[in-house]
């Protein structure tokens, strides 16, 4: 490795073939209908994904020289799920314990708090009202952000759906009491549902990382050490802040879940 993180020279072509064994970067996305340091959405002219995940991904896809190729999944979980099928290379999704059986993280690059959007109107005002008999509660299936409001709600438990866009259709029909997710994505849907209000306060913290699937410890280190100049340059500040995201919080250089 050469002094300023990889490049392109330093990747020779069996490196290259551990990197992208299929000849294109893979790089496994969330695409729903809000804006975070792990979801993308459509644009809304060319149809394709845009969100910081897909600025990451060309950026190391440009670094080490080869073509990218997104690979779309629902949701972070479903990102997981495939982890071992062979069909990406590598991934940014929220640490939790569960997530380390299956793929290997490296550094943080985003740090991030979970929270409850309740509907215009809603009684609810804090998050211990959220964990009362009968209260709705709503999430993505098989993220951290569901698994830790399941883990902190001791009256009522949290549904999960299979997609961010099924979980906001049951919001904006009136089917959902508290919808559980990251405080970013939240934040990009609040226009969406005048008087909906984001409860102070968070239920889930965690760091968002660099994945890969479980034993390749080689493509980790480029990937890791790609992520940690980008973080130190000031790069993902600016991918941040391009999306709207001025308020998020860029994770230290060395920083690990």
């Amino acid at each position: 490795m050469l002094r300023g993180g990889w490049m392109k020279t330093d990747i020779n072509e069996d490196l290259l073939k551990v990197l992208a064994p299929a000849g294109s970067l893979r790089v496994a996305i969330a695409v729903g209908s809000a804006v975070s340091a792990v979801w993308t959405t459509r644009d809304a002219e060319t149809g394709e994904p845009r969100g910081p995940t897909v600025d990451l991904a060309r950026l190391i896809a440009a670094r080490i020289g080869t073509p990218l190729t997104l690979v779309e999944y629902p949701s972070s979980g479903a990102i997981i799920e495939a982890a071992s099928t062979g069909a990406w290379d590598v991934s940014f999704t929220p640490v939790d314990a569960e997530r380390k059986q299956v793929v290997d993280f490296g550094p943080n690059y985003f740090l991030g708090e979970s929270t409850y959007l309740v509907p215009a109107g809603s009684s609810i005002n804090s998050i211990s009202d959220v964990d009362r008999g009968g209260v709705r509660v709503y999430g993505v299936e098989n993220t951290a952000t569901i698994r830790s409001s399941r883990r902190t709600l001791t009256h009522t438990t949290a549904t999960g759906l299979a997609s961010l866009d099924e979980a906001l259709v049951k919001f904006g029909n009136g089917e959902v009491d508290a919808l559980a997710l990251g405080k970013e994505s939240l934040q990009s849907l609040l226009s969406q549902f005048p008087g909906a209000r984001m409860l102070d306060g968070h239920f889930h913290a965690a760091g968002t990382a660099v994945a890969v699937p479980k034993g390749h410890t080689d493509a980790l280190e480029v990937f890791s050490q790609i992520i940690e100049d980008l973080k130190g340059d000031g790069t993902i500040r600016k991918i941040f802040d391009t999306h709207g995201m001025e308020a998020a919080t860029v994770a230290p250089v060395g920083s690990r879940s």
